[in-house]
């Protein structure tokens, strides 16, 4: 089975790592990347445990070795389930912070490979393509990355009417062998770390835009493959004690810059086809698997939130007062329903081309209200923490030498904790909540997965409205409309 070691010995592959005008030679060794690339090996190194593997690995159905098992096609709800204990195992790993872990990008391949057929319609030999890639991603143990939103620019335009034609990734050749690439995606989320890309689209395209309408993959050494990096909070975090989170799991951002890259056709899937590039999406169950896998890890993050919610009303001595009490026990009630939401798409499932999967209908339902909900929480931790979130050591510096650490701990109390506790403890909060690394996630979950109005055009699009509305017509239809039983009379002064 894949290890961490062999995955870490992976990465050093010559990858173009762009941060602060200079070349990364080494991202395992880099002190702004070190820490998170660790984190990825311990994904592995959990997977391949002896005493992990029923969870979370399953024999490959084409090399008989052990995978992880987020790239199982679940055939019955069972094996559904089974998977999502693995998906929250994996989760469990990071605090439910690492947002593309090996698992996100790897259920929207499985997505895309239960509904095939797709693919075969509008591009037999895409879709061959596809096959043999997803079998070499599995049987490899891949950890996958993926660049489908477009750089911001004028929305008002189409992806080829921006300005500076090569703003935008497209086909710019093509030939024998396969084709030519130029232009920047983004995010590559995690991509510091992962094997190869995933490059695609999942905004919607124009007439004129087929240059544009493309899925591909190829690995990050890509020769022409440019990665440049978002600031670092690892880079930035003084020290694990004062930066727990953005330490270990600041999983990275960057745009990916492809100058005149070359991609052979058998890693392309689709090529210059408007319309299989919005049905890869939403045909396919890709859109619903990988958005399954970021609802599993979510809830993983809100469970964690909701025990530092609860924590700091202990460390401030608030947790007997009646308001606190119910600030907290309506927060858990949202994040029980979070559960309930994840439980209800998986018992409300349906069959697809011999797979089983949520139910598209309720996991849209819990993408709008997981939107809403995150920044709320992230308003309450503030709310619940209070003024004492600011008024902490400068660093874990201060707590290394005898006299600072002396005037710690006299105007650090606690009736919960020990001074060195409670500084330790609010660290840890506003490293969640305040820090760069805090802001980037209250970002992140509020538009990972689309603006509001696309998550909620996809309510609207994926809801039973002809059954609501059926209701309404059968129960109008079981009454009637009053009969005419009088003539009919001149109104007074007519």
């Amino acid at each position: 089975m894949k290890t961490g070691a062999l995955h870490l010995e992976s990465l050093n592959d010559g990858r173009r790592w762009i941060l602060d005008g200079a070349t990364v030679p080494d991202v395992t060794a880099h002190p702004a990347f070190r820490n998170f690339t660790a984190t990825a090996a311990g994904f592995f190194d959990a997977i391949a445990a002896p005493d992990n593997q029923a969870v979370m690995s399953f024999e490959s159905p084409s090399s008989g070795t052990r995978v992880g098992r987020h790239w199982q096609l679940p055939a019955t709800r069972d094996e559904l389930l089974g998977i999502r204990a693995h998906m929250q195992a994996m989760a469990a790993l990071s605090c439910g912070m690492v947002g593309r872990s090996p698992d996100h990008v790897a259920a929207a391949l499985v997505g895309m490979v239960m509904g095939i057929e797709v693919f075969e319609r509008h591009d037999p030999r895409g879709a061959s393509a596809l096959l043999e890639y997803f079998r070499h991603a599995r049987d490899n143990d891949l950890y996958l990355s993926y660049v489908i939103v477009n750089p911001q620019a004028d929305r008002s335009k189409s992806a080829a009417g921006q300005a500076g034609g090569d703003l935008v990734a497209r086909i710019v050749d093509e030939d024998a062998q396969g084709i030519t690439i130029r232009g920047a995606k983004m995010l590559a989320t995690s991509a510091v770390a992962a094997n190869e890309i995933l490059i695609s689209g999942i905004q919607p395209l124009m007439p004129g835009d087929e240059d544009y309408a493309f899925t591909a993959a190829l690995p990050v050494a890509t020769p022409g493959l440019s990665l440049m990096s978002r600031r670092s909070y690892e880079a930035m975090a003084p020290s694990e004690f004062d930066n727990p989170l953005s330490y270990r799991f600041d999983e990275n951002d960057a745009v990916a810059h492809f100058d005149n890259v070359r991609i052979p056709h058998d890693r392309v899937f689709l090529k210059r086809n408007l319309a299989a590039a919005a049905a890869q999406w939403h045909d396919t169950r890709a859109h619903v698997y990988q958005n399954y896998q970021s609802l599993v890890r979510l809830t993983v993050k809100l469970r964690f939130l909701l025990g530092m919610a609860h924590r700091i009303a202990e460390v401030n001595g608030t947790l007997g007062l009646p308001q606190v009490r119910d600030t907290l026990g309506a927060l858990a009630a949202k994040v029980s329903l979070m559960d309930a939401a994840l439980a209800g798409m998986e018992a409300a499932g349906e069959p697809y081309q011999g797979c089983f999967v949520p139910n598209r209908s309720m996991l849209c339902a819990g993408q709008a209200a997981a939107q809403r909900l995150y920044p709320e929480m992230m308003h309450t931790l503030r709310e619940l923490a209070g003024g004492g979130l600011i008024m902490l050591p400068s660093s874990a510096q201060d707590l290394m030498h005898l006299a600072s650490r002396s005037l710690v701990e006299r105007t650090q109390h606690s009736p919960a904790a020990s001074p060195l506790e409670r500084v330790k403890f609010f660290k840890l909060v506003w490293d969640a909540v305040g820090s760069e690394f805090g802001s980037r996630h209250l970002q992140y979950e509020m538009f990972y997965s689309g603006a509001p109005f696309v998550i909620n055009a996809h309510n609207y699009r994926f809801y039973d409205w002809q059954g609501a509305v059926g209701m309404v017509s059968d129960f109008m239809g079981s009454y009637g409309t009053p009969p005419v039983t009088a003539p009919a009379t001149t109104p007074a002064g007519g």
